[in-house]
């Protein structure tokens, strides 16, 4: 399904990209350049935004990716409720806008010399740069799992090749298997997402696999919406979800993928289909900047997102470190819009204003059973905070028809935020 304008991607290849881009670049002779590098969320978002704010700025976003594919309600795929498809989006209105799209990976970035170069050796030029590269995956952290263990315990934390293969893992699974999923310490991506896919997994399994069970290892003694989630499980799912906290032995110390074993503080427990979530850090070329720290997360100040270690460059959306802000897609839009209007500011001479961030998550334990949280935030104590009161959870007592209704307004979320950033 499409949401949004078909993609009409200027192309590029077969050329340099610095000769390919020559004339989108001597029509800003003068005026200032913003490279972006990251073509999701936050990426996107801030590109375009950029060219709306001051038309005469010389735009590019560079992104391998064709098209990009959202992780958002990628869990419903893995379930089987929505079709891969419907998670893409192309590139096309964003260049109509006049940005130009540079599409290959970047490959190393010089602060000093502001320059990006890219896959081909082609560099850019800028007067500031915005990184929103998403995450890596960090295969160093979890022993026993690597890139090779991900093709017999798939992560599925990049929506793609690896959501279909655990969707097919699910589908061939024998009724009355186990479904284990592990979980990492924080930070990590979208939060509630584990959550969520241990729900969707139940529903997949309550429907055609009724005596199959979700077993959930988690670092964590404390998860977000744990009320809400518990709560539909007991409903929806009954005794059919199992979670371990770190307390009780959840903690994934390694992995053996011959097996599909998870080996914990406590325990081992091997699964007919097994799920990790591996710990995370921001992707590489945030550390090719030099704006990672040994956190392997980005620190940037809370009012432009300007690196804390890195003078004129951005980081936006999940490789940064925001505080209280959560690492979601929501989140990474509203970065950018603040984060564009801070960079106009920024090169006119001015000061950027003080922003309130908004972020609004929406969760899915069922097709038909949603719920929310929204949170408030501005710039405090060198970080953003949440605004005390400002924002709240879903009822934890809510009827069917008010679960029913906030899953309606998950998807006409995700279609208002894909189409303003992608149609």
């Amino acid at each position: 399904m499409s949401r949004g304008t078909p993609a009409r991607r200027r192309t590029l290849f077969g050329l340099t990209v610095a000769a390919a881009l020559a004339p989108s670049i001597a029509r800003a002779q003068g005026a200032a350049r913003v490279v972006v590098v990251g073509g999701g969320f936050g990426g996107a978002t801030c590109a375009r935004a950029l060219k709306k704010l001051q038309p005469a700025l010389g735009v590019t976003l560079v992104e391998a990716g064709k098209a990009y594919t959202a992780c958002p309600f990628s869990n419903e795929v893995i379930a089987g409720l929505r079709d891969l498809k419907q998670q893409e989006f192309g590139y096309g209105a964003i260049a109509r806008d006049g940005v130009a799209i540079a599409p290959m990976a970047a490959t190393a970035v010089d602060p000093a010399a502001k320059t990006v170069t890219l896959g081909d050796g082609a560099k850019l030029s800028y007067d500031r740069l915005v990184i929103a590269p998403g995450i890596d995956l960090d295969w160093k952290a979890l022993p026993g799992y690597d890139e090779k263990a991900a093709e017999k315990m798939p992560h599925a934390w990049k929506a793609g090749a690896q959501t279909l293969l655990l969707r097919r893992q699910l589908e061939a699974m024998e009724d009355g298997g186990v479904v284990a999923i592990s979980t990492p310490a924080a930070p990590y991506r979208c939060p509630p997402a584990p959550y969520e896919r241990a729900s969707q997994i139940a529903w997949y399994l309550r429907t055609k696999k009724p005596r199959s069970k979700v077993l959930l290892l988690d670092s964590k003694d404390s998860f977000p919406q744990q009320r809400l989630f518990q709560a539909a499980w007991a409903r929806l799912y009954p005794e059919m979800i199992e979670w371990v906290p770190l307390s009780q032995g959840g903690n994934v110390t390694s992995v053996d993928p011959a097996t599909r074993t998870f080996n914990t503080d406590f325990d081992k427990h091997t699964a007919d289909v097994a799920n990790v979530i591996p710990p995370q850090k921001a992707a590489a070329i945030a550390h090719s900047a030099g704006v990672a720290d040994r956190t392997g997360w980005c620190p940037v100040e809370p009012i432009a997102f300007e690196s804390i270690l890195q003078p004129g460059v951005h980081v936006l959306g999940d490789a940064a470190l925001m505080g209280a802000m959560p690492k979601a897609a929501f989140s990474a839009n509203a970065q950018a819009k603040v984060c564009a209007a801070a960079i106009v500011d920024l090169l006119a001479g001015h000061k950027p204003a003080e922003p309130r961030l908004i972020s609004a998550c929406y969760t899915l334990a069922a097709p038909d059973w949603g719920f929310s949280i929204v949170g408030v935030y501005r710039p405090e104590e060198g970080q953003l905070l949440e605004v005390p009161g400002a924002g709240g959870t879903s009822p934890v007592d809510g009827d069917s028809a008010l679960r029913a209704q906030e899953a309606h307004y998950a998807e006409a979320c995700f279609q208002t935020l894909t189409g303003e950033i992608f149609g």
